[in-house]
């Protein structure tokens, strides 16, 4: 093969060969093929697309670059859930210990923060001491004696990915459907699942932010996903707004913990326990959706899920009396509110720019370098369509100095748009496939 014409192939909108991909890609995992072809090669993607059979035939090749993780001798129904991210966004923190506490099999592979989104590695390790870099071994031992486990991607778990990855984010090709299956589904599979709860973004928040690109991107992951002979449920949720109030780390950690207490931003409980209904439906626990709702709900409210989370973050190394006692977590050097400088009606939050301020802050990276801080972010006090007088509390800033919070402030304050006529508020769901 040589890659100037496997490029030129698809710069000319032709379809590769299944052989075409595995050659490409199995060099480049090698380094024969240099990342300035990659490249080249991403950007045709991202402007040419892919058909299906191409789609299914990366993900193949991505899928069996390095190794993957045999659950095949756990007899129980394998399920994980994957957000295709947003801001705010802390649902798998609350919903793999809650779908384990009513009997699901939870191998929950997560990523770090990408842009404007935070990811779920960096608030799991915002808790002290809390290990996500699990040895294969020890992630399968979680998974057989606790039916729970979280962890990263290590350097043999589909190594083509974690390349073509760093790549994508630094040659603006992060946004192309069929190379976001492929990342998504590569890692997916190689978890030895058997099922898979997608949670696909759509607005000012998600990567995705037309709703019909969305719509493609829910498609396209559950056709792929069957293909490799997964049970697949994608829902389409709004990213129009964050989720829940917390943006940042730790502070997100804290608002986990408020929800599997019972507690919590209603909208953040609300897809929490969706989600998570569908994983329960999935591994055959209850058969009704509104029947799963509600054990959900009852779990809850026993206790059964807090405890569930306290299990995992002890089996995984973290530090237990810090989510036991959050108040004694190291706060940000200054917790300052935005108030709102009209009266009128929420008409619009823009969720890229919370997101971007709260990186700013220091929630997330802006290189590989770049050290977070865990306990810095920003509260949204207000959802679209809420009333607001003048001088009332819009956001608190936890920043890591004067500067920082002035600079945050205003741009918070910019991000919200109040309008004088009332307007409605959002829905959380829009199309389930």
């Amino acid at each position: 093969m040589i890659p100037t014409d496997f490029i030129e192939k698809k710069k000319m909108g032709n379809e590769h060969t299944a052989d075409e991909i595995k050659d490409f890609i199995g060099a480049y995992v090698k380094g024969d093929v240099p990342d300035y072809q990659m490249a080249a090669w991403l950007m045709a993607v991202n402007f040419q697309g892919m058909t299906d059979r191409e789609t299914i035939a990366l993900v193949d090749v991505m899928l069996h670059s390095g190794e993957t993780i045999d659950l095949s001798h756990v007899e129980a129904f394998k399920v994980d859930k994957h957000s295709t991210g947003g801001v705010g966004d802390k649902v798998s923190l609350i919903l793999a210990p809650l779908a384990n506490a009513v009997g699901c099999v939870v191998p929950m592979i997560s990523g770090r923060s990408l842009g404007h989104s935070g990811g779920t590695l960096d608030k799991l390790e915002s808790i002290p001491n809390f290990n996500v870099m699990l040895p294969k071994k020890e992630f399968i031992r979680l998974v057989e004696e606790y039916g729970l486990a979280m962890g990263g991607q290590t350097k043999e778990l589909v190594p083509a990915d974690r390349k073509m990855y760093a790549l994508r984010d630094v040659t603006s090709t992060v946004k192309s459907i069929p190379l976001i299956c492929g990342s998504i589904l590569s890692k997916k599979i190689a978890e030895g699942i058997d099922g898979l709860v997608l949670d696909v973004k759509t607005g000012n928040g998600a990567f995705l932010s037309e709703y019909n690109q969305s719509q493609r991107l829910a498609k396209q992951l559950k056709n792929v996903g069957q293909q490799f002979g997964l049970k697949v449920k994608a829902v389409i949720t709004d990213m129009n707004q964050p989720l829940g109030k917390a943006v940042g780390n730790w502070l997100e950690v804290v608002e986990s913990i408020d929800v599997l207490k019972g507690g919590g931003p209603a909208d953040l409980m609300e897809v929490t326990l969706h989600l998570t209904a569908w994983m329960v439906v999935m591994s055959g626990i209850e058969k009704n959706f509104d029947k799963a709702l509600r054990l959900l709900e009852n779990t809850i409210r026993s206790g059964k899920a807090f405890e569930k989370f306290l299990m995992m973050v002890e089996k995984q190394g973290g530090d237990i009396n810090m989510i036991q006692h959050p108040e004694k977590y190291k706060q940000a050097a200054v917790i300052k509110p935005a108030l709102s400088g009209q009266s009128g009606y929420v008409k619009e939050i823009d969720s890229y720019t919370i997101g971007m301020t709260a990186l700013s802050l220091g929630s997330g990276r802006k290189n590989l370098q770049d050290v977070i801080k865990p306990e810095v972010g920003i509260m949204i006090e207000k959802k679209i369509g809420e009333h607001v007088e003048k001088g009332e509390l819009l956001a608190v800033i936890h920043a890591p100095d004067t500067n920082s919070f002035e600079q945050a402030r205003k741009q918070v304050l910019d991000a919200i748009v109040i309008s004088d006529t009332r307007v409605s508020p959002l829905p959380l769901f829009y199309e389930t496939f």
